[in-house]
C-alpha cells in the first residue's frame, strides 16, 4: 500500500470561501442594516460582494480582521447600490413562528415581536452612524475599534457615536415604553 502523502493544502480561494460561508448569516444581517432592512437589496448587495471577493476585485489585505474587512466591503457596496436605486423603503419586521396552537407560546412570541419592533423603531430614530455602530457592536459582536474600521471613521468618532447612540436609544425606549424598558436597560447596563 503506497503512502498517499500529506493532504492537499487549502488554497487561498478555499480559505476565503470558507470564511464567507462561516460569516454568511452575520454578513446578511449587516447587509440588511446597510440597506435599511430591504431584503431584496441586501441579497443583491451580498451577491455583488461575494462576486467581488471571489473574482479578486476586492482583496483582503490582512490589515484588519477578515470580518471587519468584509463588513466594510458590504457597507461600501450597499452605499454604491443605494445611490443607484430608485426606490428605498423599510420592510416591516415579520412575526415569525406565531401560532395559536399554544396560547402561552403565542403570547410570548407576540411580546418578543413587539419588543423587537419597538427596538427597531427606536434604532431607526438614531442618526445613521449611531445606529451603525450600535448594530455592529451589539448584533455583530465586534469591538468599537473594529466598528470604526467598518464605518471608515476614526476610533474617537466611533466612540462618540457609540456613547451618544446608547444614551439616545435609552431615552427613546424609556419615552416609548416607560417602566417595561427601565428594568431591562438597568439590568443590561449592570451586566
Amino acid at each position: 500500500m503506497s503512502n498517499p502523502g500529506p493532504p492537499p493544502r487549502r488554497s487561498e480561494g478555499d480559505a476565503v470561501q470558507s470564511e464567507l460561508e462561516r460569516l454568511h448569516a452575520e454578513s446578511f444581517g449587516w447587509a440588511l442594516t446597510c440597506c435599511f432592512r430591504d431584503t431584496t437589496l441586501a441579497e443583491d448587495v451580498l451577491q455583488i460582494v461575494y462576486m467581488k471577493v471571489l473574482e479578486g476585485k476586492a482583496r483582503y489585505g490582512g490589515h484588519a480582521s477578515f470580518k471587519t474587512w468584509l463588513f466594510a466591503v458590504i457597507r461600501n457596496t450597499a452605499n454604491s447600490e443605494m445611490r443607484r436605486a430608485f426606490l428605498r423603503r423599510l420592510l416591516p419586521v415579520r412575526a415569525r413562528g406565531l401560532t395559536h396552537d399554544n396560547p402561552e407560546s403565542f403570547d410570548r412570541n407576540l411580546a418578543r415581536v413587539e419588543i423587537q419592533e419597538t427596538l427597531r423603531q427606536a434604532l431607526g430614530s438614531l442618526s445613521t452612524r449611531q445606529r451603525e455602530v450600535l448594530q455592529l457592536v451589539f448584533y455583530h459582536d465586534i469591538s468599537v475599534e473594529q466598528a470604526a474600521g467598518v464605518m471608515g471613521v476614526s476610533l474617537g468618532t466611533a466612540r462618540v457615536h457609540y456613547d451618544r447612540g446608547k444614551k439616545r436609544l435609552r431615552e427613546l425606549l424609556l419615552d416609548r415604553e416607560g417602566s417595561q424598558w427601565s428594568s431591562m436597560l438597568t439590568n443590561a447596563e449592570s451586566g
